[in-house]
């Protein structure tokens, strides 16, 4: 019998394995398309779009610059369903025989083996420009940390946000308000799910600590004190629905990055020191965003809004900002060494910049929906220019009967939709919409999520990929 052991090879899919792989778990009918605009109901129900997810390339990690284009959002839609399966979620009417057999196949071994195995892969891809995006380099001592901590200056009031000056600005501040309140729905309908990876196993008072922040999020056990259901009442009182994922096709690609950037931190250990990190960064600038949240909701619905969640984290965060810096990040550098400073400076910075993708795509994507009209009305002059050969741009043929919903997805380019003939109703967000008429059409600008439904019995249009719609009008 020989002693030599076998090499150790990682496990990794690449290529067309890794797509084959992808399709498979995507191919469960719970993550087919939808034929109603919102999920209802029922928490395992997941639009995935497998049919466009062989022709994706899942191996290329994108920049900065494309991490909004459609493959980013198809990864994004998968890690958020790969990562659920480590919850518990239950329908709010009870399971009945549709949602029986969709539970037991979401937490089915076969969803959550074929998941796992295509994760690893799919975070590469989803997280890996934070990789140009940050870098900590130098010698780190507790006083340096302490240094670049107070010039974070994390507890002191900021401006508007970007997102806060777009509802503000919008032609309609309660849709864009409630379009800015779903995006918050997969983190604070399941609050403190992925920080609860970090407070299993053991490694002493520091874990006690942390838990006292998750036993503040959870109410001290009181389900009305329980900072999601606080939140479920701000959705109520704002005219939304408080069942888990039913907006899941108003997700913006950021809004999904911005909440699996913490799934992805807590699943994976060897990243609990960026967790740390990128909890400290959190818990501090909240109490100023939430003062801010809830003066942007009254000042938005009135009175009638109820802002208790933002109220509530506006008093207890900074508690949890000062106990994540002396009870936990302090501490774990005196026990394990200055060499773990990096590696919380490094999830701080990366959680900073996944905060300006999130604000940045918001803002454009309620710009966007504010614009319809004006994109409506852009139809005509890019119609003209394609149709008089003057622009030429690869085009697309569609036929669709009555009902055919075309579930929200995005374009990595400009593009002009034309109606040959019937009727579509053009949906550029929730509550937002343009009907298009035979002879009319909208441009779709680049990175912006959309779908659309037929209302005649057939609709014919063309999709022509124009790149940047500009170049159209000169």
């Amino acid at each position: 019998m020989s002693h030599v052991t076998r090499p150790y090879i990682p496990f990794e899919l690449r290529g067309q394995e890794l797509r084959d792989a992808v399709v498979r778990y995507a191919s469960n009918p719970i993550y087919l398309d939808n034929e109603e605009w919102e999920n209802s109901d029922n928490p395992y129900r997941r639009q995935l779009r497998p049919q466009v997810l062989p022709h994706l390339d899942y191996d290329s990690v994108p920049g900065r610059a494309e991490i909004l284009d459609y493959s980013s959002l198809a990864v994004q839609r998968l890690l958020t369903s790969i990562y659920e399966a480590d919850l518990v979620f239950l329908p709010k009417s009870g399971l009945h025989e549709e949602t029986w057999q969709d539970f037991k196949s979401f937490y089915s071994p076969s969803n959550r083996v074929l998941g796992e195995m295509i994760r690893p892969a799919l975070e590469k891809y989803a997280f890996g420009f934070l990789d140009d995006e940050v870098e900590v380099s130098g010698q780190w001592t507790k006083e340096s940390f302490r240094a670049y901590i107070e010039s974070l200056g994390a507890n002191e009031p900021a401006g508007a946000s970007l997102t806060e000056k777009a509802i503000l600005s919008s032609a309609d501040r309660e849709r864009a308000a409630r379009m800015w309140l779903i995006q918050f729905a997969p983190d604070f309908l399941s609050e403190a799910s992925p920080m609860i990876r970090n407070v299993m196993g053991y490694y002493g008072a520091t874990q006690s600590e942390w838990f006292k922040i998750i036993i503040d999020e959870y109410g001290y056990g009181v389900h009305d004190t329980k900072h999601s259901r606080l939140f479920e009442r701000t959705l109520e009182s704002a005219g939304l629905q408080t069942d888990i994922h039913r907006y899941w096709q108003y997700y913006l690609n950021s809004s999904l990055l911005m909440n699996n950037y913490f799934h992805y931190l807590g699943k994976n250990h060897e990243l609990f020191f960026r967790y740390v990190g990128a909890l400290y960064y959190t818990e501090a600038t909240l109490v100023d965003f939430c003062r801010r949240a809830a003066n942007l909701l009254t000042t938005v619905f009135g009175e009638e809004i109820d802002a208790t969640y933002f109220t509530e984290h506006a008093h207890i965060d900074q508690h949890h900002g000062r106990m994540a810096l002396e009870k936990l990040m302090i501490p774990l550098i005196e026990e394990h060494g200055e060499q773990i400073i990096p590696e919380i400076v490094r999830g701080i910075e990366e959680y900073r910049v996944i905060q300006t993708v999130s604000d940045e795509d918001l803002a454009a994507q309620i710009a966007w929906m504010d614009r319809g009209p004006e994109f409506k009305k852009l139809h005509a002059p890019v119609w003209e220019a394609l149709e008089s050969g003057r622009v030429t741009a690869p085009v697309a043929d569609i036929v669709e009967p009555k009902g055919e919903l075309s579930n929200t997805h995005c374009h990595d380019g400009d593009e002009l939709c034309h109606i040959v003939s019937g009727t579509m109703k053009f949906v550029s967000g929730f509550d937002s919409y343009q009907i298009l008429e035979a002879g009319e059409g909208t441009v779709i600008q680049k990175n912006r999520l959309h779908g659309a439904i037929i209302e005649s019995d057939e609709c014919v249009y063309q999709i022509h990929s124009v790149g940047d719609y500009q170049k159209c009008l000169s």
